[in-house]
């Protein structure tokens, strides 16, 4: 049995913070989520102050100066190397239960004309999803494992994906703790805004509305030269073409938001239930139709566009995208 010291712990500070009770709590200013990060990253925390820490946050919900406390601390002590070439992040954490991983093919759209784009994800604790890495071995493209072999992939087809667990192991193993709580930790928002390429474009997603503000504020204080959020279909970046869709924007330090209006008319598409990500391949290579599929990568792809400064309004970036899906090379891919 392992003596607890009679002195205080050093990171009990930011458990207390967090715990104090209803009056007494207070959020973490930016300084002491980097300073409480960067203890959990250097491995100089207890796990059950961790697991306390974690769930606090939880229930309170983390703040746009945590979250960018947070991200400052985990790129201070990952340390990662640079990706000069890459011009779009596109982080992938939720997996799909719903609909297939569209978004997948609009970063390969925008890949295939000319647009590196460096995609990072994992496999989530559910089975009942579809998971990025599922959609590229079907796509017949690789899973890096390292940010060597992914530099190398960006420099010949502009598209690489590598594994949370090959760049940030750490982070995996406290993401994968949602095992022992049952509950997702503020872990899943950082690594949406993580940015490990340090691209000067970033694409983030939500599952909850009330997150795309959070993001929006926390890419304001970490300086981000261009980010844009909206809340994504299954949590993943990807548009519901069903739906209007708010996407919440910063460009040089100045915050937007832009109504995108849905791309169908009182059109509901129902759950997919065969889920075959084989079709992905198929719709790309022009062997399948898919009305839902089609207007999820182009839609998704025009936000990309709208973020990237290729065009000046919704409805040209959705031209634009519908464009690059015709002029798209079908044997790009499995090959």
């Amino acid at each position: 049995m392992t003596l607890i010291s009679p002195s205080e712990h050093p990171f009990a500070e930011y458990v207390r913070i967090l715990g104090r009770g209803k009056k007494g709590a207070r959020p973490l200013t930016f300084d002491e989520a980097r300073q409480a990060m960067g203890m959990i990253m250097r491995d100089e925390v207890e796990p059950v102050q961790l697991g306390a820490f974690l769930m606090l946050l939880r229930v309170k919900e983390e703040s746009a100066e945590e979250l960018a406390g947070f991200t400052r601390a985990v790129r201070e002590t990952l340390a990662l190397p640079s990706l000069p070439d890459v011009q779009l992040d596109w982080p992938s954490y939720a997996g799909k239960r719903r609909h297939l991983p569209w978004y997948v093919l609009s970063a390969l759209l925008l890949s295939a004309s000319g647009i590196p784009v460096l995609m990072h994800g994992t496999r989530g604790n559910k089975d009942d999803r579809i998971y990025t890495e599922d959609a590229v071995r079907a796509l017949g493209l690789p899973i890096c494992n390292d940010f060597m072999a992914a530099g190398k992939q960006i420099e010949s087809r502009q598209f690489a994906y590598i594994p949370l667990q090959n760049f940030a192991p750490e982070l995996k193993t406290i993401l994968d703790l949602r095992r022992l709580f049952g509950l997702r930790s503020p872990i899943n928002t950082l690594l949406r805004v993580l940015n490990p390429s340090a691209a000067p474009y970033l694409m983030q997603s939500t599952f909850h509305p009330g997150y795309r503000e959070i993001h929006q504020q926390a890419a304001l204080l970490l300086e981000h030269p261009h980010m844009a959020v909206f809340k994504g279909e299954g949590g993943e970046i990807e548009r519901d073409p069903d739906k209007d869709c708010d996407v919440y924007s910063v460009h040089d330090q100045t915050a937007d938001i832009e109504t995108w209006p849905a791309l169908f008319d009182n059109n509901r598409h129902l759950k997919d239930s065969a889920m075959d990500v084989n079709q992905l391949l198929a719709l790309w290579q022009g062997e399948t139709e898919d009305e839902y599929g089609l207007a999820a990568v182009t839609g998704t792809a025009a936000i990309a566009l709208r973020l990237l400064g290729k065009a000046n309004s919704p409805a040209t970036a959705q031209t634009m995208a519908e464009q690059l899906w015709h002029k798209r090379p079908t044997d790009w891919l499995k090959t």
